[in-house]
């Protein structure tokens, strides 16, 4: 019989922590070796252990988020798999997840045996995704004239927070013109003609968020 995978859990609640280290250690292929409140943690944990799969949550209340986390477990010489394990499926978490270089990204309501099968298609650097996540990326793919640049997002970001344009070049350290050409690009690639709908379309697709 071989070895069961070695799991890290990163999540900020302890009562997640354990419901997931018993679901998983109740599969006699699986075990958790150690649990993590935060990225950093994970990371100091992973400097002594060897570990196949980090289960990673992306929101934590302090330390280190986890796409930060993500992209410095990535870029670790011998990195293991990163799976996203969340409640979250915005756009917006979805693919800052999966630039970060996670192997895949699960909600946390997903049925336990969907998520076994994920941990073990991630071992194997198998992309393991859930239905829904996996839904919002192909229709990503299908409209990819909708996705946004940084700049971009960001621009939408601070609109929603009631900037003008002239407040926006000072804030971006660009000219109103250059302001107005981002808003005409990001009004095209939206479908809108205003701000308002820009920061409504916006909130709905996950691209910026009101917290």
């Amino acid at each position: 019989m071989s070895d069961p995978l070695r799991l890290l859990l990163v999540d900020d609640h302890p009562v997640v922590r354990r419901g997931l280290r018993a679901m998983f250690e109740d599969r006699s292929d699986m075990l958790v070796v150690d649990e993590a409140s935060d990225g950093r943690a994970a990371l100091d944990i992973l400097r002594n252990t060897v570990v196949q799969v980090v289960l990673m949550d992306l929101r934590m209340k302090s330390g280190m988020d986890g796409v930060t986390a993500t992209r410095e477990i990535t870029a670790l010489s011998e990195p293991p798999a990163v799976l996203v394990l969340t409640v979250y499926d915005t756009d917006a978490d979805i693919l800052a997840a999966v630039e970060a270089g996670a192997t895949g990204y699960m909600l946390k309501d997903s049925p336990p045996e969907q998520l076994c099968e994920a941990v073990r298609s991630a071992a194997l650097g198998e992309t393991a995704l859930g239905p829904d996540v996996a839904a919002r990326l192909f229709d990503r793919l299908r409209a990819p004239t909708e996705a946004l640049s940084p700049r971009e997002a960001e621009i939408l970001r601070l609109l929603s927070q009631g900037l003008s344009n002239r407040a926006l070049s000072r804030e971006l350290f660009i000219s109103e013109a250059t302001v107005k050409t981002h808003l005409v690009h990001i009004f095209d690639k939206l479908g809108v003609d205003n701000r308002t709908a820009a920061i409504s379309t916006a909130l709905q697709r996950g691209i910026i968020r009101t917290e």
